[in-house]
């Protein structure tokens, strides 16, 4: 198994909760992500946990994690909010353990050059006959956040 070659062991979604002191969303938001980290699985993270959001604001439970945060037990960054922008006032925007960014967090400018060299290379990868490195299947197209 490819994990096992990593050094990692794959785990369910309870497990990984139970084990991490910081959960990272990193999944595209499917009607099986929506709701994902609800209010039992923010349970299962330890006390003084870290949830970091970068993927889409639907997938966390948005009141469940203002529970948590506002109990003081869990902290968050949000890149991505359910809904975005959360509405002037909501209780997330006032605790002192959560920041949010305007989904923007990644953009500091340096990555437009990164992406402009990516895509050139790709196409350099494409006129050669070669495969492409992100190439973007039809059978996978519902997978991409």
């Amino acid at each position: 198994m490819q994990a096992a070659r990593l050094g990692a062991e794959r785990v369910g979604l309870a497990e990984l909760c139970r084990r991490s002191a910081v959960v990272s969303v990193h999944a595209p938001l499917l009607p099986e992500t929506t709701g994902l980290l609800d209010a039992g699985m923010l349970a299962l993270i330890p006390d003084g946990g870290v949830l970091v959001n970068t993927a889409r604001g639907a997938i966390v439970d948005t009141a469940a994690l203002t529970r948590e945060c506002a109990s003081g037990r869990l902290e968050a960054d949000l890149d991505v909010t359910d809904p975005e922008p959360l509405p002037p006032g909501h209780p997330l925007l006032s605790l002192p353990n959560l920041l949010v960014t305007p989904h923007i967090a990644g953009a500091q400018g340096s990555e437009v050059r990164r992406l402009g060299r990516y895509a050139v290379a790709e196409v350099e990868r494409w006129a050669a006959g070669e495969p492409l490195l992100g190439e973007v299947t039809r059978e996978g197209l519902h997978r991409l956040a």
